[in-house]
């Protein structure tokens, strides 16, 4: 049986409990600065006051032009058969409690925020047999792809692998974050078995590729740290793209 696939630019580490993968990883800096006072040759006092009310009132100008700029705008396109929970997992993620949606996504469901001064624009598109063919009109334009999965629903997990082999093969850098959802119900296959049931020993080996099982249970509660796992990913491959 092939081992999950987690590749990262900042590297990451899949372990398997109870069915459901959690991956985590660190990321480490520091920066030193130089003293901009060293060495600088002694000045009248007036004169040390007067640059630094220049320097204030540019740093001030600078922060205003700063908030007028329109931030960057980084969309991610969430998809996956009607059923699997895409909705209900969009706006879990965004939100960070979770929020369950009965109700089918007819067309378009687009959900921004902020993050470290990136504005994203996650773009669900419906899962019906007459929506997907505007997934791969819409592929082209996403910095990553969100697919999520009913691990449940094992009928139709032929057509949930062949969709998704289908539209990323055009891309081999394209990164994908396969969300095995529902992991709460009977039945539902373990990570290793939907790693072999998409496939996704099949995929790629330059993409960055990583498999997660979530689930949601309690309405407005606070998302399962497999979630919480996976919207973090999510944002720290939207920073390394920058």
């Amino acid at each position: 049986m092939s081992n999950l696939r987690a590749v990262g630019l900042l590297g990451a580490a899949a372990a398997l409990t109870g069915g459901v993968a959690y991956i985590a990883w660190t990321y480490i800096s520091a920066r030193r600065a130089k003293d901009p006072e060293r060495g600088r040759s002694r000045r009248h006092p007036q004169e040390v006051q007067q640059q630094q009310q220049q320097q204030h009132h540019a740093s001030a100008t600078n922060a205003v032009k700063q908030q007028e700029k329109p931030l960057p705008q980084k969309q991610i396109l969430v998809l996956g058969m009607d059923g699997a929970g895409k909705t209900s997992v969009l706006h879990s993620l965004t939100t960070q409690k979770v929020n369950r949606s009965e109700t089918p996504t007819k067309g378009f469901n687009a959900v921004c925020f902020n993050i470290q001064n990136i504005k994203l624009e996650f773009l669900e598109i419906g899962g019906g047999e007459s929506l997907r063919a505007y997934w791969n009109m819409y592929l082209s334009r996403a910095l990553m792809l969100v697919y999520v999965v009913d691990a449940a629903d094992h009928a139709r997990l032929p057509v949930a692998k062949s969709h998704l082999h289908q539209m990323i093969q055009h891309d081999a850098l394209l990164p994908v974050v396969v969300l095995a959802n529902k992991q709460d119900l009977p039945g539902a296959y373990s990570i290793t078995e939907m790693h072999d049931a998409l496939a996704l020993s099949e995929i790629g080996d330059d993409r960055k590729l990583f498999l997660i099982g979530t689930h949601l249970v309690k309405e407005g509660a606070e998302i399962p740290s497999s979630l919480q796992d996976a919207r973090e990913l999510i944002i720290q491959l939207v920073s390394d793209c920058q």
